[in-house]
C-alpha cells in the first residue's frame, strides 16, 4: 500500500496524453513570451490564445514601469501577511481605488483570485448560515464552501427556478443565506441570468455574491463587469474578482456595498495567514485598473473580435459552449480524443489554446478553450479562424480523417 495508490487514475490519464507525443497539452510549458499575444512553445513561435489576457495589459509599458518603480521603492516582496508586516501603502491605495470605482465603502485585496473566494466566502458564511452555490461554479468557490462552517446547498447551473425552490425551502433561514454565482462562467463562456437571480434573491431576503473574474474589465461602461452592464450594482451585495485576467497580474479582491465587509479581515484565514501581494504586482495592477476604467477602445476591440470569431466558428459547425459572444470561446466535443485532436491541430498551426478535460470540467465535458484578447491583431484572428476551418474539413490533404467536431 502507498499514499500514491489513489493517484492511479491520474497516472493513467497522464500516460494517455503522453502517447500523443509532442508538446504536453496539459500544463503546457511556455518557454518565452514576446508580447501579450506571442510566445515560444517547443521552440516554435505561436499565437497565445489561451492566456485569459483579455485586454493585453501584461506587456503594457506603463504597467511594467509601475512594477519596476515599486521594486526600486519597496523591494521584490513583503515577507509578511496584511495582518503583520506586509500591509504596505500600495495595498491600501489599490483597495481605495477599487472601492471608489464602484462607489462602495469596502474593498479587500487578496494574494490570489483563488484566495479571494476562499477568504471572502469562508468569512462571510459561518456555522449558522447557508451557502447556496451554482453547481458549475469555479473550484475556488467549491473549496471555499468546504472551508466555511456554513451549510452548503448547490442549485442547478443557471436554473433560476431551482434556486427559487431551494430558497423557499429555507424559509426564514434565507435571510442568513449567501447566494453565489459567476457572471461569466470560465469553462463554457456562458452568462448567468443575473436579472432573474437578483429578483429571486431579493424576494427571499438573501444576500448575493457575484464572481466577476472573467467579466471585469470586459463588460460595462467602465469595465466593472456584467453587473455594471446590466445596471445591477445597487442590487448586488458583494463582488469578487481577480487581477490575473483583464488586469494582467496576480491577486484578487472582494468588494461590498456593506461597510461591514471590513470586519471580515479579522476572521478570514486565507487573508490572515498568507503573505500579502508583492509591491510590483500591486503597483502594476493599480495602473492596469486606471487603464481598465478608461479602456473603452480596448473593450470595443475585444468585443469585435469575439463577435467575428463566434459567428465564424458557428458557421463552421463547431458546438459552442454558449451562443453569446464573449472573450471565452469554448468548443465542446463528445470525446476527449476529439478535443485533443483539435487542440493538437491548432498547436500545429501555431496557435496555443487550452485543452480542458474531465475531471477538471463541469458535467464531464471535453473542451478546447480559446481566450481572445484586445491585443490580438486582425491577422491573429484571421489565422485562428482559418486553422479552425481547416480542422473542420472532413478530410485533410493526405486523406486522413480529421478530428470530428
Amino acid at each position: 500500500m502507498s499514499l500514491f495508490d489513489k493517484f492511479a487514475p491520474q497516472r493513467a490519464l497522464q500516460a494517455s496524453l503522453a502517447e500523443a507525443g509532442g508538446v504536453a497539452p496539459i500544463a503546457t510549458p511556455i518557454d518565452a513570451v514576446q508580447s501579450a499575444t506571442s510566445g515560444t512553445i517547443g521552440g516554435r513561435r505561436v499565437i497565445l490564445a489561451g492566456t485569459n489576457n483579455y485586454l493585453g495589459l501584461t506587456h503594457d509599458a506603463t504597467c511594467r514601469a509601475a512594477a519596476i518603480q515599486a521594486i526600486q521603492s519597496f523591494g521584490t516582496g513583503t515577507t509578511g501577511s496584511r495582518m503583520a508586516s506586509g500591509n504596505f501603502a500600495g495595498h491600501r491605495a489599490l483597495e481605495r481605488a477599487l472601492a471608489d470605482a464602484f462607489g462602495w465603502p469596502a474593498a479587500i485585496v487578496f494574494s490570489t483570485g483563488y484566495q479571494a473566494n476562499l477568504g471572502a466566502l469562508s468569512a462571510l458564511a459561518g456555522a449558522d448560515d447557508f451557502l447556496l452555490v451554482d453547481a458549475d461554479s469555479h473550484a475556488s468557490i467549491h473549496d471555499a464552501c468546504r472551508l466555511s462552517a456554513a451549510t452548503t446547498i448547490r442549485f442547478r447551473h443557471n436554473d433560476v427556478e431551482n434556486l427559487a425552490r431551494r430558497l423557499e425551502r429555507l424559509g426564514d433561514d434565507a435571510r442568513r443565506t449567501l447566494v453565489v454565482v459567476e457572471s461569466l462562467y470560465s469553462t463554457r463562456g456562458d452568462r448567468a441570468p443575473l436579472r432573474e437571480i437578483v429578483d429571486v434573491v431579493r424576494r427571499h431576503g438573501a444576500f448575493l455574491l457575484v464572481d466577476e473574474a472573467h467579466s471585469f474589465g470586459v463588460f460595462g461602461a467602465r469595465g466593472l463587469g456584467i453587473c455594471e452592464e446590466l445596471g445591477l450594482l445597487d442590487e448586488v451585495d458583494f463582488i469578487v474578482g481577480t487581477f490575473s485576467k483583464s488586469l494582467g497580474g496576480v491577486g484578487g479582491f472582494c468588494l461590498s456595498r456593506h461597510a461591514d465587509l471590513e470586519l471580515a479581515r479579522m476572521v478570514s484565514r486565507p487573508y490572515i495567514f498568507t503573505a500579502s501581494p508583492a509591491p510590483p504586482v500591486i503597483a502594476a495592477t493599480h495602473q492596469a485598473l486606471r487603464l481598465v476604467l478608461a479602456g473603452h477602445d480596448l473593450r470595443e476591440r475585444l468585443q469585435r473580435h469575439a463577435a467575428h470569431v463566434y459567428a465564424e466558428v458557428a458557421r463552421l459547425g463547431y458546438q459552442l459552449g454558449t451562443d453569446t459572444p464573449g472573450p471565452v470561446v469554448a468548443l465542446v466535443f463528445e470525446t476527449r480524443e476529439g478535443a485533443l485532436g483539435v487542440w493538437q491541430g491548432l498547436m500545429d498551426a501555431g496557435i496555443y489554446t487550452n485543452l480542458m478535460i474531465p475531471p477538471a470540467t463541469p458535467s464531464g465535458l471535453s473542451l478546447v478553450r480559446i481566450s481572445l484578447s484586445a491585443a490580438h491583431s486582425d491577422d491573429d484572428i484571421a489565422h485562428i479562424v482559418a486553422a479552425l476551418a481547416h480542422l473542420a474539413e472532413p478530410q485533410t490533404a493526405d486523406g486522413v480523417t480529421a478530428p470530428a467536431i
